[in-house]
C-alpha cells in the first residue's frame, strides 16, 4: 500500500498580485540621507524638499523623518524598491517628474546600520541586527 503525502502549498507573496514596477530608480547615498536628516533635526522649522518613507514593518529598524517630497528607505532588493518603483510609475503616469522623484536608500536600512549603527534611528535594538 502506497500513501501519498500532500505537499503544503506555498501562498504567493502579497505583491505578486500587482504588476512589476517599470521605473528605474535613483539611489540616495546613506551619507547624503544622514545629512538631510541631521539638518532637519537641527532646524525643524526650515522647509524641506524630501520625504523618507519607511516601508519596513516596525521591527526596531526605523529611520524616521517625514518631510515634503519623496524618498524611499528599505532593503536594496525587496519591499522598498518595489514600493518606490510603483510610486515612480505613478509619478510618471500623472506627469509629476518635474516636481517629484522616488529614490531608494543605497544598501537599504541594512547598509545604514552597517555604516552608522543605530544613529538617527528610532526604536533601534542592536540585538535585532546581530544576525543581519
Amino acid at each position: 500500500m502506497t500513501s501519498t503525502l500532500e505537499q503544503p502549498t506555498q501562498e504567493a507573496p502579497w505583491w505578486a498580485a500587482f504588476p512589476a514596477p517599470q521605473s528605474t530608480l535613483a539611489q540616495v547615498e546613506a551619507d547624503d540621507m544622514k545629512s538631510l536628516v541631521q539638518a532637519a533635526k537641527a532646524d525643524p522649522s526650515a522647509p524641506k524638499d524630501w520625504l523618507l518613507v519607511d516601508s519596513v514593518p516596525d521591527e526596531g529598524d526605523d529611520i524616521r523623518a517625514l518631510q515634503t517630497g519623496w524618498g524611499e528607505e528599505a532593503s536594496s532588493n525587496g519591499r522598498g524598491p518595489r514600493c518606490a518603483g510603483w510610486m515612480q510609475d505613478y509619478i510618471k503616469e500623472v506627469g509629476g517628474e518635474d516636481v517629484m522623484e522616488a529614490q531608494v536608500l543605497k544598501g537599504g536600512v541594512k547598509g545604514w546600520v552597517k555604516k552608522f549603527g543605530g544613529e538617527l534611528m528610532d526604536n533601534y535594538e542592536a540585538e535585532h541586527w546581530t544576525s543581519k
